[in-house]
């Protein structure tokens, strides 16, 4: 559900529905409710709070070994640099995320560092122009 509570679709690709699928499975085996529910206890297969997801990704970003302070939103920058390193294009970005503003767009991708917008345009090829344009026939 997006903000104020309007419903849209995003992509996700065939690794992401692999990592899925045994969540899916284990997931007929709890009370009928939302996808991401409450695995154990009295409130069993209700839904999932929001302090509680923020505080299991902090513990698996600990577990990992990351030592920066985490947040869950860093999930969706990451997946905006992501997409725009693969090339695709950034009106798709912006509607992957549920942007209205392209300018929103741009702040998520200023996670992509210097020396890699240095890299990309150096190896930028040169731009040809025909030599009768340069010659102005």
């Amino acid at each position: 559900m997006a903000r104020g509570g309007r419903r849209r679709e995003v992509g996700m690709d065939d690794w992401a529905w692999e990592q899925l699928q045994p969540w899916e499975t284990a997931r007929l085996q709890l009370p009928v409710g939302p996808l991401f529910c409450v695995v154990t206890g009295p409130t069993r297969g209700r839904r999932w709070s929001l302090a509680a997801a923020r505080a299991q990704l902090r513990d698996t970003a600990a577990a990992a070994g990351v030592r920066r302070r985490f947040a869950p939103h860093q999930l969706r920058h990451a997946h905006a640099v992501e997409l725009a390193r693969e090339g695709v294009p950034l009106v798709v970005i912006q509607r992957q995320l549920g942007h209205s503003n392209l300018g929103i767009t741009s702040v998520y991708l200023q996670g992509i560092d210097n020396a890699e917008i240095i890299e990309t345009v150096h190896a930028r090829r040169a731009p040809m122009v025909p030599v009768h344009v340069a010659l102005g026939r």
